[in-house]
Order: C-alpha cells, then sequence, then structure tokens
C-alpha cells in the first residue's frame, strides 16, 4: 500500500439509521483514510479513492459487519468493533470477506482461464471493552480447526485468516489514538460514559450527561451537534443489548438460540424496552414476547 497514486473518486456514504455510533462516526472516506494510516502507520493521500462497501442485512442493527472498505480498488479493509472479544470472529471475516468479493468483482469472470486480480484483504478489530486485553494480539481461523490427527497428509494449512486485534481504551495504543482524532475521541467519550456508570448513574443519565460532557470540550462536537438523538438511541440500544447478551452467557443455557433470545427478551423488557423494539432486537413474535411480561 506505499506510493499509491491515482485519481480522486468520491463514493456515496451509505447511512443506516441503525447504525452503531462506531459505524456512523466512521462512515466517511476522510476519517476511514485517517483511521487506516494511524492503525497501519501508511499515509494514504487524498487523491486515492476510498468506496465503503459494508455488507447491509436482517442481522442486529441492520448490518453484518461494521465496516468494509477498498482502497484504491487494491486493498479491501474489513473492521470489527467489539465490546466483548469474540474468538469465534475470524470465522465470521471469512464469511464476510467472501460476500464481499461477490460484490466488488465481476462473479462471471471467476468462471475464466484469465486470472482475475482482487483486491488484498485486512482484518482489524477494534476492541474497547471493559475487561483486560493486551495492546495487540492476532486471533487465528487454523485455531478453530477441529484436529484430524492421522488423517492430515501435509503441514501446510490449506486456509488461514489472521484478525489483528487493537485495545483503543483509553491508555493503550496511544500512538494510534494520537494519530486518528476521531477515534481517540471516540475512545474517550465512551470511557466517560463508564465513568458515570461507576457513579451509578442510570445508562440514560451517563449517555446524556457525556453528550453535554464532549460538547463542552470539542470532543466530535460537530457529530454529536448533528446526531446528539441518533447517538442517545444508538448507544442505550447497544448498551442493553450488550447487558442482555452478558446475562444470557451467565445463564449458561445449553438450550440453543431460542432460549437465548427469551433470556436476551426479558432483560431488555426488564430495563424499559418496548415490546415493539425487542421483537426488532431478538425476532421473537409479540405474541412470544407478551407471555414475557406476564
Amino acid at each position: 500500500m506505499k506510493n499509491l497514486n491515482h485519481g480522486d473518486n468520491s463514493p456515496n456514504v451509505n447511512r443506516n439509521n441503525k447504525d452503531s455510533m462506531f459505524s456512523s462516526l466512521f462512515s466517511s472516506p476522510d476519517i476511514l483514510r485517517e483511521l487506516y494510516s494511524a492503525i497501519e502507520g501508511i499515509p494514504i493521500p487524498k487523491d486515492i479513492p476510498i468506496e465503503i462497501n459494508t455488507l447491509s442485512g436482517v442481522l442486529f442493527k441492520g448490518k453484518i459487519n461494521d465496516l468494509s472498505f477498498t482502497i484504491d480498488n487494491r486493498l479491501v479493509v474489513l473492521i470489527e468493533h467489539q465490546s466483548t472479544i469474540n474468538n469465534n470472529v475470524p470465522l465470521r471475516l471469512l464469511i464476510y470477506i467472501a460476500r464481499v468479493y461477490e460484490k466488488i468483482i465481476n462473479m462471471n469472470k471467476v468462471y475464466q482461464t484469465k486470472l482475475e486480480k482482487i483486491p488484498f484483504p485486512e482484518f482489524i478489530v477494534l476492541y474497547n471493552g471493559k475487561n483486560k486485553y493486551p495492546e495487540y494480539k492476532e486471533i487465528k481461523l487454523s485455531s478453530a480447526f477441529k484436529g484430524i490427527e492421522g488423517l492430515k497428509l501435509t503441514d501446510t494449512i490449506p486456509l488461514e485468516l489472521t484478525a489483528k486485534v487493537y485495545n483503543i481504551n483509553q491508555g493503550h495504543n496511544s500512538e494510534i489514538l494520537k494519530k486518528c482524532k476521531t477515534l481517540e475521541n471516540y475512545s474517550i467519550f465512551i470511557e466517560k460514559i463508564r465513568e458515570y456508570l461507576k457513579r451509578r448513574l442510570s445508562l440514560d443519565k451517563a449517555v446524556r450527561n457525556t453528550i453535554k460532557y464532549c460538547k463542552k470540550k470539542n470532543i466530535l462536537k460537530k457529530y454529536l451537534q448533528e446526531h446528539s438523538s441518533e447517538v442517545f438511541n444508538m448507544l442505550f440500544t447497544e448498551w442493553n443489548w450488550d447487558d442482555a447478551l452478558e446475562v444470557a452467557r451467565e445463564e449458561g443455557r445449553e438450550d440453543g438460540m431460542d432460549q437465548e433470545k427469551l433470556i436476551i427478551a426479558k432483560n431488555l423488557l426488564e430495563k424499559g424496552s418496548t415490546s415493539e423494539f425487542v421483537h426488532e432486537i431478538t425476532g421473537l413474535s409479540l405474541e412470544e414476547i407478551e407471555t414475557l411480561l406476564r
């Protein structure tokens, strides 16, 4: 990715009212340019085109992955933002990248004899959860492979995918945060919410106070002025969703997805979410949700 030089191309940004705050905040080519340059330490000139191709679907928040974009049509980057590290992320990214390639290349050319050149893939995970995590770690797809002792014919791994995980909490990877002001401000924003929550404020008040504080301190000020209500709704949804998932995990249920959905739904309802909201998030019918309210 060094010395790239091409004409300008201004892609349309795919905005979605069910974005997470993170994907909404980083939904412009210029900010993605800043983010990628900070992570990789490689400046991307402004005349190098960046095209966003994040996948849409029917999963939570209406998106399948957080961020996907190509740089000069030579590099395709998938970025996941996580508050809990999921060791299955390489497998998910494998599925994502296959679908991204389907989207950005002419699939008819796959069947021609001439080699079809495709953008080089890169997989990045940005972690800002509450649990301790190293500055940097790599998670590999091969860690998930079942043992096939006695059947393995070669020492070569036929399929590998490496996800590079960076801790973006305050006090970690300061050089990256310093080079990408948007990422640094996002990290400060999340840390401030946690600070208010530690003071035993409700999530509602913690988010509202953080928005006021950051506007006053010129932290994401313009973004918050334009999207305050959206940010509140996105964060309220995300944090309640994460809490609900954590409760489901702590329950240790082995009864399958439906049971997990019921636990999540119950937790969301206890936090004051409407039946319609719970239906949209979990996919449970309104009748099933009504039984939880009785």
